[in-house]
């Protein structure tokens, strides 16, 4: 029998917490709160919007007085909080970018699951991609994560693009660990540049959107110009998965490819965080048949 909320809290009740803006969107609190009920562990999930980094640090400083036992972070903050931390994880300093925090008596270390969340969304998917050519747009924590992990699973070769911000020259630090560290080779371009885009984009076997466009408030909003960029059986995968099907994601059903949205990576990125948060294992199939009906 189901305990209802007043029976859940208790004193002994521990918290966690997702950082991040916007936040109401997210499906991380209902996923890890199922969790958390099904296995009936003494947790709580609450969602809170922390968009700069003054206030992220007067929250971390928070983690530390409360005894927070762990956090999520994602947008615009998964950079930011590397810096007031005690540790990082190998992906997370390699990456540059954290998207869990565990707090063992104090000692908070972060960690970067969104690149193994995403590999196995893919191999759920039945798509293989090691040995092969991808495509990532994006600079950010997701997209750095997806492209670390997937260098280190055996990836052949990965061209990044991303717009002529700050964030490029983020992008060329990145392609050159990977290209001095894994055997993958990794170029950067410019994502405005739409000769590169479509060549590269048609000598791969998969796209992937690792950006915010196409989320609220740029649902409107798409990387890619023209659809012919796009071939038939090519694979179009998109991070974001509210909405479940972006105006990206649209555009490449029409021309015939399979398309991705981002359930399988917050899942599976969300069962790796939960494991590390509790050592247990997430009851992925129970959050999928309540949370993931389609």
């Amino acid at each position: 029998m189901k305990k209802d909320f007043t029976e859940r809290i208790t004193g002994r009740t521990k918290l966690m917490a997702l950082l991040g803006s916007p936040i109401s969107h997210s499906l991380s609190p209902k996923m890890h709160n199922l969790s958390f009920e099904k296995l009936g562990l003494d947790y709580i999930y609450l969602a809170f919007d922390v968009n700069s980094d003054e206030q992220l640090a007067d929250v971390i400083k928070g983690f530390r007085a409360l005894n927070i036992r762990g956090a999520n972070i994602t947008m615009p903050n998964k950079t930011l909080v590397c810096k007031y931390l005690d540790k990082l994880s190998p992906a997370a300093e390699m990456t540059g970018s954290v998207n869990t925090i565990v707090n063992d008596g104090g000692v908070l270390k972060g960690y970067m699951t969104d690149g193994v969340g995403y590999m196995r969304s893919l191999k759920e998917e039945g798509i293989d991609i090691i040995g092969k050519k991808i495509v990532v747009a994006g600079a950010g924590g997701a997209a750095t994560a997806i492209c670390v992990q997937a260098a280190l699973d055996g990836v052949k070769e990965i061209s990044i693009f991303n717009r002529k911000t700050s964030s490029y020259t983020r992008a060329e630090k990145v392609a050159q660990k990977i290209n001095k560290e894994t055997n993958c080779k990794a170029k950067v371009f410019d994502l405005y540049n739409i000769n590169i885009l479509r060549t590269e984009i048609q000598e791969s076997s998969i796209f992937i959107d690792a950006t915010s466009v196409g989320m609220k408030p740029l649902e409107d909003k798409c990387n890619i110009p023209d659809p012919s960029i796009l071939y038939p059986d090519l694979v179009v995968s998109d991070i974001v998965y509210e909405p479940s099907k972006t105006k990206l994601l649209n555009m490449a059903e029409k021309q015939g490819c399979k398309v991705i949205n981002g359930y399988g990576m917050v899942l599976w990125q969300g069962a790796e965080a939960f494991k590390l948060w509790t050592g247990k294992e997430m009851p992925v199939d129970y959050v999928k048949e309540l949370l993931f009906k389609k």
